[in-house]
């Protein structure tokens, strides 16, 4: 049975309720499924899905594994926060396509939580029950979460999956609703079996990128794909710190040009880690984390890098 789990590393203690909760035919109306980005959440949910439409038979698996991937399944409805833009909802990754750049976090909203009602008032089409999944449901606005709500008491033939980082982050009603399943950060081991698996070994060789990770291979990926987006002059010109005022104005000036904000943010992570490995100094990690917190109060990004460097530089 836990054939379907095959895939889901690290994640011993979800794999083991969630089975039992198959074998023992005491599958829960709502779960959520809590623990830090990029560790399995997403990924579980769709292994979940996969022994509960195939009930373990191994032939079954197969063809709604690729039903799944291709996100094609009539009794699956998967959601995503979104971004309001010209009358469309977009997700993140259709908005990133379009070039859009947008300033707020895309979010869960009330229209989607009302197509999940209308989504459940049909029975499943093909499976024995209807799922439904809600990435970062702490991105739900109060209105959505109280429509939510609603649903979550009469879901019907239906298993809904909350993703979030932790059950603080969603309000407590919805947390009482649902049977929690805690994600874990990953130990080395773990980290280095699952990039290894994935085709992303490179990403070994980078211990700042994987400190920034902290446990998650999703945030590993996302963090290399970010550091390759930097042009190798400029970031071997960052991971030094300027040695007088004139390189310090010129490296603001440099990564004010070539990083938008979000970029900058992460610039920020990568060189607490780097620095703090080469000179273990506090006060520079303190003086970083003063640039991050003077970037998202939307401060011109040249004059904070120049404030930040000119303060390193003594």
């Amino acid at each position: 049975m836990n054939d379907s789990f095959a895939q889901l590393i690290g994640q011993p203690q979800a794999v083991e309720l969630l089975t039992q909760a198959v074998k023992q035919n005491r599958v829960a109306p709502a779960y959520l499924f809590v623990g830090a980005n990029g560790v399995g959440r997403g990924l579980a949910a769709r292994c979940f899905m996969e022994l509960l439409f195939s009930n373990g038979l191994s032939e079954a698996i197969t063809v709604i594994r690729t039903k799944l991937q291709k996100d094609n399944h009539p009794d699956v409805l998967w959601v995503q926060p979104t971004y309001q833009y010209q009358g469309q909802r977009l997700t993140a990754t259709e908005a990133a396509e379009k070039g859009l750049k947008r300033k707020a976090p895309p979010v869960i909203r009330l229209e989607q939580i009302r197509e999940i009602a209308e989504f459940l008032s049909r029975l499943p089409l093909e499976a024995p029950r209807q799922i439904v999944v809600v990435e970062q449901a702490e991105t739900m606005a109060e209105a959505a979460a109280n429509a939510l709500l609603k649903t979550l008491e009469e879901p019907g033939q239906a298993t809904l999956i909350l993703i979030a980082p932790s059950p603080d982050s969603i309000l407590p009603t919805l947390v009482s609703r649902c049977q929690r399943i805690p994600f874990y950060s990953l130990d080395t081991a773990a980290m280095t079996e699952v990039l290894k698996r994935i085709g992303h070994q490179e990403i070994l060789q980078h211990q700042a990128v994987l400190s920034i990770a902290a446990g998650s291979p999703g945030e590993a990926i996302a963090a290399y794909q970010q550091l390759q987006a930097i042009s190798p002059e400029l970031l071997q010109a960052v991971t030094k710190i300027p040695k007088n005022y004139i390189q310090a104005l010129q490296l603001a000036r440099d990564i004010d040009k070539a990083l938008d904000t979000e970029a900058q943010l992460w610039l920020i992570d990568y060189l607490q880690q780097s620095y703090w490995q080469q000179w273990q100094q506090p006060s520079i990690v303190k003086q970083l984390e003063q640039a991050r917190k003077s970037l998202l109060c939307y401060a011109q990004p040249r004059l904070v890098w120049e404030c930040t460097f000119l303060k390193l530089c003594q």
